[in-house]
């Protein structure tokens, strides 16, 4: 069968800070805490070329080869499938739907509008978009306490980064850095958090969009 190439970048979102709840204070004996969204690296677009399986590129359901930097739409039964398209979205991701919770990465496609494609009917074309992906086999970045993902959800760990911001780490140490705070809730507004919340992180929730982020 044949398979369509994607250039693009795999991006672990929940890698580095976007940004901090406003009117949050640093970490303190007295329990309150700099409030910090877990954000991801800045997206790189790449071109795509649609080729034989169907009218959108890595559409729900569909698979992606292996890579870090070249991926290929697959078939899911194949040797080649690394991962499955759990949710897709036109547009940019910052202004788009957020990715479903236990995303492992995220794939950004960029838009292509050829004049002919290999069927010389000038089909081809694939509008800007995002997959989400969930990688066939674990490990799963994107399960609570795995350490990734687009999404900082409940059970997930993060580690002080300085400057009053905090990044995400596996919870069981196995990442690059030891976890100090676990994300023990999901509330609407900060008062609803717990007694002993250490401080706030932002999440991509909008109906609970503050995680009460407790010391370890």
């Amino acid at each position: 069968m044949r398979g369509r190439r994607f250039t693009g970048v795999l991006c672990a979102l929940s890698a580095l800070l976007a940004g901090l709840l406003a009117g949050c204070q640093s970490p303190s004996s007295g329990g309150t805490g700099t409030s910090g969204r877990l954000g991801g690296q800045t997206p790189t677009d790449a071109a795509t070329r649609p080729s034989g399986y169907g009218a959108v590129f890595l559409a729900v359901d569909e698979c992606s080869s292996f890579g870090t930097v070249s991926f290929t739409e697959v078939p899911c039964s194949g040797e080649r499938a690394a991962a499955r398209v759990v949710a897709r979205h036109d547009g940019k991701a910052s202004g788009g739907p957020p990715c479903p919770a236990t995303t492992d990465f995220v794939l950004h496609i960029s838009e292509q509008r050829p004049s002919t494609d290999e069927d010389g009917d000038g089909d081809g074309a694939v509008a800007r978009g995002y997959a989400c992906m969930r990688s066939l086999q674990p490990p799963h970045p994107g399960d609570p306490g795995g350490g990734g993902g687009p999404r900082t959800i409940v059970g997930d760990c993060v580690h002080d980064a300085g400057g009053g911001k905090v990044r995400e780490t596996a919870c069981d140490g196995t990442g690059e850095r030891r976890p100090q705070y676990e994300v023990a809730e999901a509330v609407t507004r900060r008062a609803q958090c717990p007694a002993g919340t250490a401080l706030f992180v932002r999440l991509g929730d909008d109906a609970r969009p503050v995680g009460c982020v407790r010391p370890l």
